[in-house]
């Protein structure tokens, strides 16, 4: 490629690929290096309660093992920003799965029989995990996550629903859902004196600096994080997790480098997950499908150790015209493992129902759903009154349905079949915030002509480096070829997570003004250049993160076509097309593969994901690959992803939007719409298992059969 070419947009090729797919590739847990030790935790067994006893001996006595870590020896640590972490701190078990030991040994499997010799006896105290709508200790909060208002009311709700001419007043659910990355949450730590050095599997570098700073009485320049290589989080790894916090006491208490990779059983526990939501939605319409009053509550739970509020009902404040809005967030803190964030948050289970009322309140008015969204379209965000920076849901519902050749659809339900397949088709739109942090970067000159551009962004997968080589070749003037990127290094500087869809606009927002300077320079610049080239740095603190004017969010619509047996139950996704508003796209193939990947999680939530809190032993029954079951390929047919081109001057220097979460947030309604357009049947609770729909299909066609079921 070269300078005149349009470097932004390019469907180029991950940078890292090959070291991917060659094994080179180093991750958290697979730095070699002489003298490094295992450790392995040891999860509570009880629910509630307070460790009373703890006998070591047998384990100690194991060979291999070096040292076993509890409350009663561990070093004492500051208090963490996040009590999650404050492991090993004191005998109390705020939830099974609480981490109340850790085995360093030679070898992993030394460590792992070290922590199953471990003796612990416990005092039990009563429990409370079983999450209802009408839960006694559910309270309001003051703020749902993002800093979002809990509650917000405009209008008269109540009386506009009375008044309308058409009401929908439904119930879904949405289960506890877990992130199961690829690659397990994994630390390696070091001290050298007073440093230390760790490699992590995060999504930010610079936060896990900082609570680790904080942990250990330490200035932040005295620890170095990096995450070279991440094999996944979707939120999981947003912030510091327990395992970085074990592996640098071991570390310490040892004087050895120091690896703690968590087993996949252990992550439902200690790493968050998406929390349960249930919701209540009340739409109301006059006769001409043109919204009168949206009501939307939702009621999750949290853990007695951080309060954490799905903020599942914001979405419903961005996506439609209602003269009167409310919105509702209530919260019950439970005997559980803490929630945290899953990709797309809020705006993931939130659309999920708002969009399935959606379908429900056009069935209820017999207006196709396509153009019911289109009737309800609104001049400006509903909520704020700010208008948008750009907005173009109806050209993605009107080319998504284009695509999918919605126009020959006939909406009556179980009006195709195949034998014993009922077949239908739904659709969904979607939203996500814009959303920017500040963030430093360089850019250098080197005198053989080549470019480094330092950026501590972290590359989860979704090709981030080379999107920011990208970046900088355009605002160089560059060839893309003789720019290299340096990034997941907290010594490089201050710089977001990857999440929120947000990592590529503040990285990106950074990097360009740094190499606009850095041109700058060079254009004044006569002569060889010295030996250490020229560097320009940037620092976006106070414009990234300044208040905008304007409302601003991606955008698009998801059409989904389904086969339902009716003899087993089961149901395939045929069919996912999805069409997308999200600013400039900076690289065809990495955003095609964003948005695919989103589609597919969401295709998981709507048929197969499920984590159940069992009610006598509190924890999450699926705690592996095996029962918590994730798209494989064989469930993935044909999925498309396009997008508009949209021009929005409103956002960063590069006109884009994230892309990481857009993907998903309207994929599970949208199947779910199908599912019901091809039975005749609305399900109202996630997943959509063979168990749950064929039961619900022998009592649609049965039912005083099935009055005893």
């Amino acid at each position: 490629m070269t300078a005149t070419d349009a470097v932004l947009g390019a469907p180029v090729e991950r940078r890292e690929g090959r070291e991917k797919v060659t094994g080179t590739a180093r991750y958290a847990a697979e730095h070699p290096a002489p003298g490094r030790a295992q450790a392995w935790p040891i999860p509570a067994t009880v629910v509630r309660g307070r460790v009373t006893g703890v006998d070591t001996a047998a384990a100690l006595a194991l060979p291999g093992v070096l040292a076993v870590l509890t409350h009663e020896n561990a070093p004492r640590l500051g208090t963490p920003d996040d009590p999650t972490l404050a492991v090993l701190q004191g005998p109390h078990v705020p939830h099974r799965g609480w981490f109340v030991g850790v085995v360093v040994a030679e070898t992993l499997e030394a460590a792992r029989a070290g922590a199953a010799a471990v003796e612990i006896t416990y005092e039990t105290e009563p429990h409370d995990v079983t999450l209802t709508a009408s839960h006694s200790g559910a309270y309001v909060p003051d703020s749902a996550n993002g800093g979002f208002p809990a509650v917000t009311d405009q209008g008269d709700p109540d009386g506009a629903f009375a008044d309308s001419a058409a009401r929908v007043d439904v119930e879904y659910r949405v289960p506890p859902l877990h992130n199961h990355p690829m690659e397990p949450h994994a630390s390696t730590a070091h001290w050298d004196g007073d440093r230390l050095a760790v490699h992590c599997s995060s999504q930010g570098t610079t936060a896990v600096q900082k609570e680790l700073a904080r942990l250990f009485a330490l200035p932040e320049d005295r620890i170095t994080v990096r995450a070279e290589h991440v094999g996944g989080g979707f939120g999981s790894k947003g912030t510091p997790r327990p395992e970085v916090v074990l592996a640098a006491m071991a570390a310490r208490e040892t004087g050895r480098r120091v690896t703690v990779a968590l087993p996949r059983r252990y992550l439902p526990a200690v790493v968050g997950h998406r929390a349960p939501t249930l919701h209540r939605l009340r739409l109301g319409a006059d006769g001409h499908g043109r919204l009168t009053s949206l009501v939307h509550e939702v009621t999750t739970h949290t853990s007695r150790v951080k309060e954490f509020v799905e903020q599942a009902a914001v979405p419903a404040r961005v996506m439609y015209a209602a003269p009167a809005l409310r919105t509702v967030h209530r919260v019950a803190a439970l005997d559980v493992p803490t929630p945290s964030w899953m990709r797309a948050p809020g705006e993931c289970p939130g659309m999920y129902a708002l969009e399935s009322a959606m379908d429900e309140l056009a069935a209820e008015l017999g207006v196709d759903p396509v153009e019911l969204r289109i009737r309800n379209e609104p001049g400006s965000e509903p909520e704020s009154g700010r208008p948008f920076s750009s907005r173009h849901l109806v050209e993605c519902l009107r080319e998504g349905a284009r695509r999918f050749g919605w126009e020959g659809r006939d909406p009556r339900p179980r009006s195709r079949a195949a034998g014993p397949l009922l077949i239908g088709s739904g659709v969904a739109s979607a939203t996500y915030p814009v959303l920017v942090s500040p963030c430093v970067a360089s850019a250098r000159a080197l005198p053989d002509g080549g470019f480094l551009v330092r950026v501590n962004a972290t590359d989860i997968g979704t090709g981030a480096r080379t999107v920011l080589a990208q970046v900088a070749a355009d605002a160089l003037g560059a060839p893309l070829e003789r720019v290299r990127v340096e990034v997941a290094d907290s010594g490089i500087g201050f710089a977001p997570m990857a999440g929120g869809s947000s990592g590529t606009a503040s990285w990106g927002s950074a990097v360009h003004a740094a190499c606009v300077r850095l041109a700058g320079r060079l254009a004044e610049h006569s002569g060889p250049l010295p030996d250490e080239g020229l560097v320009a740095e940037a620092d976006t603190s106070g414009t990234a993160d300044a208040e905008s004017p304007f409302a601003r969010h991606a955008f698009g619509a998801h059409f989904a076509e389904v086969t339902v047996d009716t003899v087993s139950g089961e149901v395939r996704v045929t069919r996912l097309l999805g069409v997308f508003a999200a600013g400039r796209i900076l690289n065809a193939r990495t955003a095609r593969s964003q948005f695919i990947g989103g589609m597919t999680m969401g295709l998981g939530m709507a048929l197969t994901e499920d984590s159940t809190v069992d009610p006598v032993f509190g924890d999450f029954v699926e705690r592996d690959l095996a029962s918590y079951h994730v798209p494989a390929h064989a469930d993935v047919a044909d999925l498309e992803a396009y997008w508009v081109d949209e021009e929005d001057e409103h956002l960063n220097p590069m006109g884009s939007k994230g892309i990481g979460e857009i993907g998903i947030v309207g994929s599970a309604a949208a199947v779910g719409n199908a599912v019901h357009h091809a039975t005749g049947v609305r399900f109202r609770e996630l997943p959509l298992t063979p168990d749950r729909v064929l039961t619900a299909l022998l009592a649609h066609e049965h039912p005083a059969g099935m009055l005893g079921v």
